[in-house]
């Protein structure tokens, strides 16, 4: 560069010798390097605002030119031959139309000819060069957040930075919401993409799922709820284009009907899972011909508020023989006759849950035959299906032997003779009962002749049952002495004359109790408790069992060590409990509520200080003694623990 200085006879800058008589003074013409369009190489690249032409009177300000004035044609081809993904998205971040022309590009239409120096270069990188395939980034959208400029920069941003594997969008923003042009943009720019959902979107349609299904090939979730733009059309394609789905979730989409479940079933050899809720135009003809062409292959299915009838449920009792899970739920048009025949098709034998929920057209004869058509089933489910009683609950545990865990809710014609002839008959493989706000249930007059014990059964539920019972507990603690798991849940009419034997016969120690709501259970049942099952307790909750006091606390403090998980809410606890638990030596609480508790002041807060130490869940809240000044000092004491206040 000096050179240029330093010319001399008739090829020099200034004909008569250097404008500068000194040498020194030639740095101030470099320093019009900002302004002056000249070529200089300096570490740092100057930004030039606007160019200017040098002339003996003045500088004159020429007109910036700008790329702008080229047609989106012309960009186009500028930007698909680009070397890199790094230098697409530094344009991209120019301006939102450079940026919908970049996410525009598809990956086959990028100019990637290179030099041989440059192949051989790429060859030393090995796979780091093929990480854009690979799909292994999640993105998720929602409501204000979900717009197609997003979406845009989603499609360029991660193009080279391990490809997006999976697509979330809940909701859309209502002035700029998501359209087709920015689904566009990510099949375009995301050929890695597996997973796509789609909730509450009402802009997206065909178009844009079309795109989708020719851009991503390697799709393999698809979820649609809310969509009432996108219909069979849409799901045609990508049965035609993503041979690869697994997954199929359709939720309150008005325009998918039969034909798009005809195609999926046709066309994609590898589906698994299918659910379809509340999707008017899905009838029987949709079904039978997704489930007889993927026989095979289908393993869980679940269908909820449909216009099918019986003949939908006798397609999946011979056609669903690789069947696992099955789930129907609302389904009004579905009669008695319908699940005696699916039971008598004798294609679930692979079946090990079943989900009935909200069917007014399951009776008990229905129940025996699906009984008698799963003799593989482990986990059944029955929920709010009036016309069942105890003869149908006995005959499925009779005819399936196999079965596990049983729960049974708001099937009030279901009463105490029912759940005991489960106990009875369930066979020695079931491990888990259990019945929800069931108002058949009574507490037994009469006693029951001597019987011989249920020994596999470790977990016991009964919620909400009001008629539920001390008879009933007494007859509980004979027939499952092998009890680990409790809950007794808002069973209000239970006190200690009927607990305290329950607690003497469980011989396995029990693990897990929830006695939440029983309003009539003392401190003499959490004593007998701590000191019976103390070494086997883990989780304990006495929410709103309001005689239990400071008494049970120390019994607790002193003989459960492995107490992790402690609820005393709403109960007659005081400062005296709170230190009792403070001062023992063996208990490592992780979680402790309190909620409720107004009689536990700011006298308790060094205890809490102590207790600390090992808590990761600390729930104050509506304990009105306790000043907001000592729960901002237990904040900063006990940093690690959650505090609720």
């Amino acid at each position: 560069m000096s050179k240029i200085f330093g010319f001399s006879g008739n090829d020099d800058f200034c004909p008569r010798g250097s404008i500068y008589t000194n040498p020194k003074e030639r740095s101030l013409f470099l320093s019009l390097g900002n302004h002056v369009d000249v070529y200089f190489p300096s570490r740092k690249r100057s930004r030039v605002n606007a160019p200017f032409v040098f002339s003996e009177k003045r500088f004159e300000q020429k007109k910036q030119t700008s790329l702008d004035v080229l047609p989106d044609e012309c960009l186009f081809e500028i930007f698909r031959r680009l070397p890199g993904g790094e230098e697409r998205s530094s344009c991209a971040c120019v301006s939102k139309r450079w940026l919908m022309l970049v996410s525009n590009i598809r990956k086959n239409e990028l100019n990637n000819e290179k030099s041989k120096s440059e192949e051989e270069i790429d060859e030393t990188k090995g796979e780091d060069m093929e990480i854009d395939s690979d799909g292994y980034l999640s993105r998720s959208l929602e409501g204000k957040k979900a717009t197609d400029v997003r979406l845009a920069a989603i499609a360029v941003g991660t193009a080279s930075r391990g490809g997006l594997g999976k697509l979330f969008i809940r909701g859309s923003n209502s002035i700029r919401g998501v359209t087709n042009i920015g689904l566009k943009a990510i099949a375009h720019g995301c050929p890695s993409l597996k997973v796509l959902s789609l909730w509450n979107v009402t802009s997206i349609g065909d178009e844009g799922l079309c795109e989708i299904a020719d851009g991503c090939p390697l799709l393999e979730k698809l979820d649609l709820c809310q969509c009432p733009a996108i219909s069979d059309k849409a799901l045609v394609a990508i049965a035609k284009k993503c041979p690869n789905l697994t997954e199929l979730s359709i939720e309150s989409c008005s325009n998918i009907g039969n034909e798009g479940l005809k195609a999926i079933g046709q066309r994609c050899p590898n589906l698994k899972c299918i659910a379809i809720k509340n999707c008017s135009l899905v009838g029987d003809q949709g079904i039978a011909s997704l489930l007889s062409s993927t026989s095979y292959v289908l393993t869980k299915v679940k269908l909820q508020a449909l216009n099918i009838t019986d003949v939908s449920l006798a397609v999946i009792g011979h056609y669903g023989k690789a069947i696992t899970d099955l789930v129907l739920s609302s389904l009004p048009a579905v009669g008695e006759r319908g699940f005696w025949v699916m039971g008598n098709g004798q294609g679930l034998q692979k079946l090990k849950s079943l989900t009935i929920t909200s069917c007014q057209g399951v009776t008990d004869t229905g129940l025996e035959a699906v009984g008698k058509g799963c003799p593989n089933m482990k986990l059944f489910c029955l929920r709010k299906c009036a016309f069942v009683s105890d003869n149908g609950l006995v005959s499925l545990a009779k005819a399936a032997g196999s079965i596990e865990s049983f729960q049974v809710e708001e099937c009030h014609r279901i009463t105490q003779y029912g759940f005991f002839g489960l106990l009875l008959n369930c066979g020695a493989k079931l491990k888990a009962i259990s019945l929800v706000y069931c108002l058949g249930i009574k507490d037994l007059n009469v006693g029951l002749p001597l019987l011989p014990p249920c020994k596999s059964l470790r977990s016991l539920s009964i919620r909400n049952c009001p008629g539920f019972g001390n008879a009933n507990l007494a007859v509980l603690g004979k027939l499952c002495p092998e009890l680990q798991h409790v809950d007794f849940n808002g069973l209000e009419g239970i006190t200690d004359a009927g607990f305290l034997p329950l607690l003497d016969s469980c011989e396995a120690g029990l693990t897990k109790v929830n006695l939440s709501g029983c309003v009539n259970l003392t401190d003499k049942v959490v004593s007998s408790m701590a000191e019976q099952h103390g070494w086997t307790l883990e989780i304990l909750n006495l929410e709103g069992c309001t005689k239990i006091s400071d008494a049970s606390l120390v019994s607790i403090g002193d003989n459960c060590p492995l107490l992790s998980d402690l609820d005393v809410s709403r109960c007659a606890i005081t400062d005296f409990g709170i230190l009792a638990l403070a001062r023992a030596n063996q208990l490592n609480l992780q979680v402790l509520s309190v909620s409720g508790c107004s009689l536990i002041s700011d006298k308790s807060l060094l205890a809490f200080g102590k207790i600390g130490q090992t808590l990761l869940g600390l729930n104050l809240q509506h304990c009105k003694s306790i000043s907001s000044s000592s729960v901002d000092r237990l904040v900063e004491e006990l940093w690690r623990c959650d505090i609720l206040s």
